[in-house]
C-alpha cells in the first residue's frame, strides 16, 4: 500500500515537473522564433544592402563608360581616353599571357651618363581575373619549371612559384561582343606612378641620387597601341637628395645630375613597350660551353627525374622558313629567307656621314648567317623620318642608337624570351666619343705601318671603316654571341707578318674578340689589311645557333645533332671558343694577339718605339697645348703595360679546354715550362732592364714636370705585384708538384738573375734598378706573412661566374720559399758590397742588406 502510494505521489509530482517545463519550453520557444525571425530580417536586410551595393559596384556596360567624347585605339590592349583619364580594354584573350614590358629614356637630364634610348627596366608581366571584379597584375619571373603540365610535380612547382602582384584594377566597365569578352580598368594614376617594374630601381635612384616621386609634377604624356604591342610615354619628376654641409670628407653614393642642383627635382621621359610574347616559345637550344653564346637558365623538375636540373639554353633570334616547301628546299642545301629576317635600324640622329658604314657593320653578317642555310637573314636599314607609326622606343624596332656623349665605348644588348632564350629586339648604343678610342687605337697599334694613322684626325674613310668594324662586333652581341677571347690565339705569331695569309683569313678568327689591330706586323711586311672581320668562328658560331633542324623531334635530339657538329668543329682550332671570364688561361686575354705573346709584345714593343718620337709632330696643331700629345703619350704607356700583362698570365698559368666526355684530352693542362721561362726572360730584358725608350724627355718636357723615374718604378712594381699575387703562387706550387713544370722557386730565381745582375758582376746600379731592386725586397719581404688567397676557377660548363676557394698561404710553402731567397740575397749581398766602387750603389747595397736582415730576424 506504501508502494502504491509513493508511486502515485511520484507521478503527480513528474506530471507537475513536465507540465512546468513545457509551459517555459513553450515560452523560450517563442523567445528564440523571435530571435530568428529578427536576425532573419537582418540577414535578409544585409542582403538586400549588399546586392544594391553589388549593383552600384557591378562593371557598368562598355556604352556606359566609354562614350562617343572617348579617343580610342584598337590594338593588343585596345585604349580609350576621356578628359584625363586613360582606360585599357583588356581582351580575356589576353589573360594568362606572357608579355614583355621594357623600359626605356626617352628623354633624359645631362650629366649623368644616361641617355635617350637606353634600357631602364625588363620585366615578364602577366593579367589575370582577381576577386570582386578586379583585374590583377603580376610580375613573372621564370626560376623554376616543370615540362609536364598534367603531371602532379608541376603542381608541386607551381605552390612554390608565386609570383608578385603589382597592380590591382577595379573592372569599370565589361564589353561584350561575339565569341569575345574584354575588361576596361582605369590605369592613370598606375602608370602616372612610380612603380618599380616601369620605372627607376631603387639602386638607380641611389646613382643619381633621386629619391621621392613627385606625382603632382609627373603625366602621362601618350599611349600607343599596335597589334602585338602598347607603348606607353610618360614624364616623371623625382626629387633629388638634399646636400650635405660636413667639414670632413663623407662617403657618397652615386652622382648628382647638374639639373636637379640647380632645381632640386630631375625630370625624365620615359617609353615602356608592353610586347605580347609568343603563345608558343621557340624551341630552346640547348648551351655548350665550347660555343660562346649568351644564355639564360632555370631549374626543371621532371616527373621522372631523380634531380632537379638546370636547363640552360642559349639567347638567340627566331629564324623560321617561310612554308614547308622552303624548309624543304633549306634541307636540301639551298639558301632561303626567313619568314621574318632579323633587321636593325639606324638613329636618324647619327651624323650622316657615318650612317652607311654603321648599315654595313650589319650587313657583313650576312655572310655568316649563309653558312647556317639563309640568305638575306640580317640587314641593316636607314630609319624612315617620315613614318609617324614608327617610333625609336618601340620594343618592336631594333635600332643603333647614337648617343651624344663624351663616353669612349659602344654596347650591343638584347631583349629575350626568358622562357625560350628568343632575342625580341635590340638597341645598341654608340656613344660619339667611341670615335676618339678607335683613333687612339690605331695610331698606336697601326701607325708604324699604316701612313694614314700618323694624323691628329683620320680622313672620313678611315674613321668610317673603325666605325663599321666596331659596328659588325657589336651587332654580334646583339646576336647572342659573347666576347671570344680565345680567337686570337690560334693565329700563329710569324702568320700576322704574312700578307697573303692575312688577305685570306685576317689577324683573328673572331670579330668577337678584342683584337684590335695588327701591332705585330711590320713596316716591311707591306701588310694593308689591319683590320678585324668576321672570320671562321664567326661564321661556326652563327651556324651553331641558327641552323634549321627540321629532322630533330625535340631539344634533346637536336642537341645530339649540335654536339656531332661541335666535335667535329673542334678538330679546327681556329674554331675554338675562349671563355672571357678565365682568370688563369693565357690565350683568353684582351688586346692580345698570336700564339705567343712573348714574341708579339715584342714585335709590338719595336712597332711603339718607332712611333714615340713621331707623337710630337702627329699630334701637332698650332695655337694649341700639348694636351693631345700628353693623351697620345699615355696610351703609348697603356698598350705597353698591355703586353706585360699579356706576357705575365703565363705564369702560373693553366690550359682551360672545354671538353666532353666523348672528345679526347684534358679539360686542364699546366702552361709548359719552357713558355713559362720565356715569360720571365721577357720581363726581365723588357721592363727590369729599364725601358728607356719610354723616357723621350723631349716629350716628358712637354707634358709632365718629372723626368719618368717614378712612371717606371710604377710599371715594374705592377708587374711584380702581379707575379707576387696569392693565386699565382698557389697555382704555381700546386702544378709545381711536377718536376716537368715551372715552380715557384724557379719564378723568384730566374727573377733574381734579372733584377740583382749588378751583384755578380760588380757594376754599378742606376737610380732605376736602386729603385726596382728596393720594390723586389718589399715584395719578398711581405711574403714572410702572406695571409689569404681566393683563387678563383671558372666552373667547367658553366655561362659565367668564378667558384672560389680560400687558401691560408702561412701554411703553404710560400713563405719558405721567399725566406730562402732572402737568405740567399743576404749573402749574395756581402761580397757585392765590398766589390763596389760606387758610393751610392754602396749605400744602396747596404741599406737593403739591412732591411733583409731585419726582416729574417726582427728585434
Amino acid at each position: 500500500m506504501r508502494l502504491i502510494r509513493y508511486f502515485l505521489l511520484a507521478g503527480i509530482v513528474f506530471l507537475f515537473i513536465t507540465t512546468t517545463y513545457a509551459q517555459k519550453k513553450k515560452k523560450k520557444e517563442k523567445q528564440e522564433d523571435v530571435k530568428i525571425d529578427k536576425a532573419v530580417d537582418a540577414v535578409a536586410t544585409a542582403v538586400k544592402e549588399k546586392l544594391k551595393d553589388d549593383r552600384k559596384k557591378s562593371p557598368k556596360a562598355f556604352k556606359d563608360l566609354i562614350d562617343t567624347s572617348a579617343i580610342s585605339q584598337k590594338g593588343m590592349i585596345s585604349v580609350h581616353k576621356m578628359d584625363e583619364k586613360w582606360y585599357f580594354e583588356i581582351p580575356d584573350s589576353l589573360l594568362d599571357k606572357d608579355i614583355m614590358a621594357v623600359t626605356r629614356y626617352a628623354k633624359t637630364a645631362a650629366g649623368g651618363g644616361i641617355f635617350g634610348g637606353e634600357e631602364v627596366n625588363r620585366q615578364m608581366i602577366r593579367w589575370e581575373k582577381g576577386m570582386d571584379h578586379n583585374l590583377l597584375l603580376r610580375s613573372v619571373t621564370v626560376v623554376v619549371a616543370s615540362p609536364d603540365s598534367t603531371k602532379p610535380i608541376f603542381q608541386a612547382v607551381k605552390n612554390s612559384n608565386s609570383d608578385p602582384i603589382i597592380g590591382v584594377f577595379e573592372i569599370k566597365a565589361v564589353k561584350k561582343e561575339p565569341g569575345a569578352k574584354s575588361s576596361v580598368i582605369d590605369v592613370t594614376d598606375f602608370f602616372n606612378a612610380d612603380n618599380q617594374v616601369f620605372s627607376l630601381s631603387a639602386i638607380s635612384k641611389q646613382l643619381l641620387k633621386l629619391t621621392a616621386f613627385k606625382k603632382e609634377a609627373s603625366y602621362i604624356e601618350k599611349i600607343r597601341s599596335f597589334p602585338i604591342n602598347t607603348e606607353i610615354r610618360t614624364v616623371k619628376t623625382f626629387s633629388v637628395t638634399p646636400q650635405l654641409l660636413s667639414t670632413s670628407p663623407v662617403p657618397s653614393i652615386g652622382q648628382y645630375l647638374p639639373s636637379g642642383l640647380d632645381a632640386g627635382v630631375v625630370t625624365m621621359e620615359m617609353n615602356t613597350s608592353l610586347i605580347l610574347l609568343p603563345e608558343k616559345p621557340m624551341r630552346k637550344r640547348i648551351f655548350d660551353s665550347r660555343v660562346g653564346y649568351f644564355a639564360n637558365q632555370y631549374a626543371i623538375f621532371g616527373e621522372e627525374s631523380q634531380r632537379s636540373d638546370t636547363e640552360v639554353f642559349a639567347v638567340r633570334w627566331r629564324l623560321e622558313p617561310k612554308n614547308a616547301e622552303e624548309a624543304k628546299r633549306q634541307q636540301n642545301g639551298e639558301l632561303i629567307e626567313p619568314k621574318k629576317p632579323i633587321v636593325y635600324y639606324i638613329d636618324p640622329a647619327t651624323p650622316e656621314k657615318w650612317r652607311k658604314y654603321l648599315k654595313a657593320g650589319v650587313d657583313d653578317w650576312q655572310e655568316a648567317f649563309e653558312k647556317a642555310g639563309w640568305k638575306n637573314a640580317i640587314r641593316g636599314e636607314y630609319w624612315p623620318d617620315n613614318d609617324t607609326t614608327m617610333s625609336l622606343e618601340d620594343a618592336r624596332y631594333s635600332v643603333i642608337r647614337y648617343f651624344a656623349a663624351d663616353i669612349q665605348n659602344a654596347y650591343g644588348p638584347n631583349v629575350h624570351d626568358p622562357r625560350s632564350g628568343e632575342i625580341l629586339e635590340s638597341h645598341i648604343g654608340w656613344y660619339h666619343n667611341v670615335m676618339r678610342l678607335l683613333r687612339n687605337w690605331y695610331i698606336i697599334q697601326a701607325g708604324a705601318v699604316d701612313p694614314k694613322a700618323r694624323t691628329k684626325k683620320f680622313d672620313d674613310e678611315l674613321m668610317g671603316q673603325l666605325v663599321r668594324f666596331v659596328s659588325s662586333h657589336e651587332i654580334g652581341h646583339t646576336l647572342g654571341l659573347r666576347h671570344n677571347m680565345g680567337a686570337s690565339s690560334a693565329t700563329p705569331v710569324e702568320k700576322l707578318r704574312d700578307k697573303a695569309w692575312i688577305e685570306e683569313h685576317g689577324h683573328t678568327a673572331s670579330i668577337m674578340d678584342y683584337a684590335r689591330f695588327n701591332y705585330v706586323a711590320q713596316p716591311e711586311d707591306s701588310i694593308t689589311n689591319l683590320f678585324p672581320r668576321i672570320g671562321d668562328y664567326d661564321k661556326w658560331a652563327i651556324q651553331w645557333g641558327y641552323s634549321n633542324f627540321m629532322d630533330a623531334k625535340d631539344v634533346k635530339s637536336e642537341k645530339q645533332l649540335l654536339n656531332a657538329m661541335t666535335k667535329e668543329a673542334y678538330k679546327d682550332s681556329r674554331l675554338h671558343f675562349g671563355t672571357e671570364i678565365s682568370p688563369y688561361d693565357p690565350r683568353y686575354q684582351t688586346e692580345d694577339l698570336s700564339d705567343n705573346a712573348m714574341k708579339a709584345s715584342e714585335y709590338g714593343i719595336k712597332n711603339l718605339k718607332r712611333i714615340l718620337p713621331n707623337l710630337i709632330e702627329w699630334s701637332r696643331e698650332d695655337g694649341e697645348s700639348y694636351k693631345e700629345l700628353d693623351e697620345i703619350y699615355n696610351n703609348v704607356i697603356q698598350q705597353y703595360r698591355r703586353y706585360l700583362g699579356h706576357v705575365m698570365k703565363n705564369v702560373g698559368g693553366i690550359y682551360d679546354n672545354p671538353t666532353t666526355y666523348d672528345m679526347e684530352g684534358s679539360t686542364f693542362e699546366t702552361v709548359p715550362k719552357t713558355t713559362q721561362k720565356e715569360a720571365v726572360a721577357f720581363l726581365n730584358s723588357q721592363l727590369f732592364k729599364t725601358p728607356t725608350w719610354l723616357l723621350d724627355q723631349n716629350i716628358l718636357s712637354k707634358i709632365k714636370p718629372e723626368t719618368g723615374v717614378e712612371a717606371i718604378k710604377a710599371l715594374q712594381e705592377y708587374a711584380l705585384t702581379t707575379l707576387f699575387a696569392g693565386d699565382r703562387a698557389v697555382r704555381l706550387m700546386e702544378t709545381g708538384i711536377s718536376s716537368k713544370n715551372y715552380t715557384l722557386d724557379d719564378l723568384f730565381s730566374d727573377l733574381e738573375t734579372g733584377i740583382w745582375a749588378e751583384t755578380k758582376t760588380g757594376k754599378s746600379i742606376d737610380l732605376h734598378r736602386r729603385n726596382l731592386q728596393k720594390v723586389y725586397i718589399e715584395k719578398l719581404v711581405d711574403l714572410l706573412k702572406p695571409g689569404k688567397a681566393n683563387v678563383l676557377s671558372v666552373p667547367v660548363g658553366i655561362t659565367y661566374g668564378y667558384s672560389t676557394r680560400v687558401v691560408e698561404l702561412e701554411k703553404t710553402d710560400l713563405p719558405s720559399v721567399a725566406r730562402a731567397h732572402l737568405e740567399s740575397l743576404k749573402s749574395s749581398l756581402q761580397p757585392a758590397i765590398a766589390k763596389s766602387t760606387d758610393k751610392i750603389t754602396k749605400y744602396h747595397l747596404q741599406d737593403v742588406l739591412q732591411r733583409i736582415k731585419m726582416a729574417l730576424d726582427p728585434k
